[in-house]
């Protein structure tokens, strides 16, 4: 029996959970970023003042698609329910955008980030005082699209005074605390916190399109549960590759030289810079994802013109021109991102020089070929991802919220999430001389042995 257990790997798994108990600081941080997550999921049921709830369903389905479909998706339903929490914390990503792309053009926001930690409380302020500009437009909109898809004796309370001006400040104080939440979990709890609820808000909507995709599997007559087993290899497949992206860097040689200090000798090893396929990360799919919604903004929503129709979400031009701006955006947020003038000079300042290549210039278009190199694979990969729900949703006949769940945006985050996650539990027990996580496996991060 034990034989059999120690294959399947569920000795060591207790093993590990037992090493995790034995850390008490550890354990206070799962249980501290477990009860906020709790608070987050229970604030996301609490309807807004004003609002019966039991006449939420037109609402309800009509915010599961297109863009509410996607707030909704990352707000854990709390958008579709007419919640406190209905925005989630998409205001405060979208000031974090704004201010990191004003850190990388303004050169007054450069000095400001190169402060240390003032400056980091600084460019905080900043992102909190934009969040609420963003909130003083969105939670109105808001508002306005529950009137338009609501009747109107679902609303207890009218008037201006009495309900819309109270449900625009409550919707602001429930980003605003979400984003409390957040910052919570990352100084007292495990992970990057506003990370951690965006993906508790995905994982909470994943058992709703599950289900609802076993039903359509079992009440047709061809497919049936073979084809829903095929569909979770597939999504089990398409997760492996994604973490093989996320993962896959290009390590470039770096020779440092030797100096003498007294005694001492310094310096002459070896050591690597690793260069990463994704550099971008998930913000090219995000920013294509908010440009391809502009031509819906200024057709006036006409469902009916040919015009929407062919940019409508999983239509053939819109995949063709969402994978085109996916492409173009890699590069560019990887132009900005990654500084081969700046790697450079810091080497050259260290002593280190890449073996075969002079310091300097040289060295810094080294590096920048090798970056434009490594930069079209991993843009095509992420683009093929941004579209597999497309793939998924046409070829595969899979419901629309279960598709969601076979690239874009919110993949990307539950894998980069959880590995993030994962990495911080493993330097714990190794710190403390536990085995980690992932003893044979190739997590990034963990200490080679």
């Amino acid at each position: 029996m034990n034989k059999i257990l120690n294959v399947l790997g569920i000795t060591r798994f207790v093993q590990t959970i037992q090493n995790i108990y034995r850390i008490e600081e550890l354990r206070t941080r799962i249980g501290y970023t477990l009860l906020l997550l709790l608070v987050f999921r229970f604030g996301s049921f609490v309807v807004l003042p004003g609002i019966d709830p039991t006449m939420l369903d037109a609402f309800t389905t009509s915010a599961q698609e297109g863009l509410m479909g996607m707030l909704d998706l990352f707000s854990g339903g709390a958008f579709s329910n007419a919640s406190i929490f209905a925005l989630g914390v998409m205001p405060y990503i979208s000031a974090s955008i704004v201010i990191q792309l004003l850190t990388i053009m303004v050169p007054s926001f450069q000095r400001i980030q190169r402060e240390g930690e003032s400056g980091r409380r600084k460019i905080n302020q900043y992102t909190r005082l934009l969040t609420l500009v963003i909130l003083a437009a969105q939670a109105p909109t808001y508002l306005v699209a529950l009137k338009s898809q609501l009747p109107a004796e679902a609303f207890l309370i009218k008037g201006f005074w009495s309900y819309t001006l109270p449900a625009v400040l409550c919707l602001v104080a429930g980003t605003m605390f979400v984003m409390w939440l957040g910052e919570r979990i990352t100084d007292r709890g495990l992970g990057n916190g506003i990370s951690l609820l965006i993906m508790i808000g995905i994982i909470a909507r994943l058992p709703h399109a599950l289900v609802a995709e076993i039903n359509v599997r079992f009440s047709e007559t061809t497919g049936g549960p073979l084809l829903l087993i095929v569909e979770i290899l597939i999504l089990l497949f398409i997760f492996m590759a994604s973490i093989a992206l996320v993962q896959a860097v290009r390590r470039i040689p770096v020779q440092y030289a030797r100096r003498v200090v007294g005694n001492k000798q310094y310096g002459g090893a070896r050591q690597y810079i690793p260069l990463k396929i994704n550099a971008a990360g998930v913000m090219p799919i995000i920013f294509a994802q908010a440009l391809m919604f502009v031509p819906m903004l200024f057709s006036g929503f006409d469902s009916a013109s040919g015009f929407v129709q062919a940019f409508s979400p999983y239509g053939f031009w819109y995949t063709v021109v969402f994978a085109v701006l996916v492409i173009v955006f890699t590069y560019f947020y990887t132009a900005i991102t990654v500084n081969p003038t700046m790697m450079a000079e810091e080497m050259k300042k260290n002593g280190g020089f890449i073996p075969g290549v002079k310091p300097g210039k040289k060295t810094s278009e080294y590096i920048d070929n090798i970056m434009s190199r490594i930069t079209l694979p991993g843009s095509i990969f992420l683009a093929l991802i941004a579209i597999l729900p497309t793939f998924a949703y046409r070829f595969l006949d899979i419901n629309q919220q279960f598709a969601n769940f076979y690239g874009g945006t919110s993949l990307l985050i539950l894998v980069g999430v959880v590995l993030d996650t994962l990495q911080q539990i493993e330097s714990h027990l190794l710190l403390r001389h536990y085995d980690g996580l992932m003893k044979t496996g190739r997590l990034k991060g963990r200490t080679p042995s």
